[in-house]
This record gives structure tokens, C-alpha cells and sequence, in this order.
């Protein structure tokens, strides 16, 4: 597990299995018993705390990642690895982050 990778995860009921992208630091993977995700959804509405994903990102279909919906979850929910984030859209989802928490 690695930050910026998008795996498949047990949500917290109603979500159920969804993916989502992991936004834990990569030392936390291997002593947290829980780490910190952010849900993906098809659900697009064009705000700042969206990150667009698509095929090119690796998702089969157009998606986001939604910043205001952050949560933690236990390791033990996190299931299969679906793709690896770019560099580039890493940044965009730390940019979306700030906005999501109102760190300027």
C-alpha cells in the first residue's frame, strides 16, 4: 500500500465496497492498524474538492475523488489494488485537501 494508490474498499455502510484513494503517509501502511482514505464516485459535480479521474488515470470510467468525504478506515477493509495515482494528480488531490479543510 502506498499513498495515491486507488484500491477497492469495504465503506462504512450505506457506501459498501466502492474504490477509493489512500491518503495515509507511506510509513503508516505498516504500523497503523487503520489509515486515512477518500472515497471515489461517479457522482461529478464540478467543485473544487473533486478530483477528475478517467481511463488515463488507470478507473475504467470518468470519476472523482471526493475530498470532502475523507475518512479512516481498518487495513483489514482495504481489499485490491486498482491503479497508482500520478505525481501530478497527487497534487491536485493535496490542493483539494487544503480546500476540503480550509488550509489556505
Amino acid at each position: 500500500m502506498k499513498r495515491g494508490e486507488v484500491w477497492w474498499v469495504e465503506m462504512p455502510p450505506p457506501a459498501g465496497r466502492r474504490p477509493a484513494v489512500l491518503l495515509s503517509r507511506d510509513s503508516a501502511y505498516r504500523v497503523r492498524a487503520a489509515v486515512t482514505v477518500a472515497p471515489v464516485t461517479r457522482t461529478i459535480r464540478n467543485i473544487p474538492v473533486e478530483v477528475p479521474l478517467d481511463q488515463s488515470d488507470g478507473m475504467p470510467t470518468r470519476c472523482v475523488v471526493n475530498l470532502d468525504d475523507i475518512t479512516t478506515v481498518p487495513k483489514s477493509l482495504i481489499r485490491q489494488r486498482i491503479t497508482a495515482l500520478s505525481p501530478e494528480k497527487i497534487q491536485k488531490i493535496d490542493y483539494a485537501i487544503r480546500f476540503a479543510l480550509d488550509l489556505g
